[in-house]
């Protein structure tokens, strides 16, 4: 389309007209994905990396800077713990991920500050007691 709105017509209805005349020569017939709604990925705003993004939603993958990963690892971690099946699996779970919390902090990558601290593994196996035993589980090893 190179045409050039007339002076004197306002843009609305030349814009209309254009769409009107497509239409009529059949220009929209059999568009791919004609009909269906937009991918879930198109947002209204403008976003300069929207093919990255939309590449990771098609591959199924998901990207994080490496303290926010970290943070999201402990806090599985924390999760994993509560409903681990024994003490020892508690402290193990805890003492990992404070090893790569602990190496965070004293050697910050990239991105966004960690904003975590190691876990206290007492306060967590206490925790995890009381949780145990409001639960009604079984007997504390």
């Amino acid at each position: 389309m190179t045409e050039r709105k007339p002076p004197g017509v306002p843009f609305e209805s030349w814009v209309d007209k254009q769409i009107r005349d497509a239409q009529a020569r059949g220009d929209f017939d059999r568009l791919t994905g004609a009909g269906e709604p937009l991918p879930p990925e198109i947002e209204s705003t403008y976003d300069e990396l929207w093919w990255v993004k939309r590449k990771l939603h098609r591959e199924g993958l998901s990207v994080l800077p490496p303290a926010l990963a970290l943070r999201k690892e402990a806090d599985d971690a924390l999760a994993a713990a509560y409903a681990a099946p024994s003490e020892h699996l508690v402290r193990r779970i805890i003492t990992e991920v404070n090893v790569k919390i602990r190496d965070m902090m004293f050697k910050p990558p990239p991105g966004p500050p960690l904003g975590r601290k190691p876990y206290d593994v007492e306060d967590v196996v206490r925790q995890w007691r009381e949780r145990r035993t409001a639960a009604g589980g079984g007997p504390v090893n």
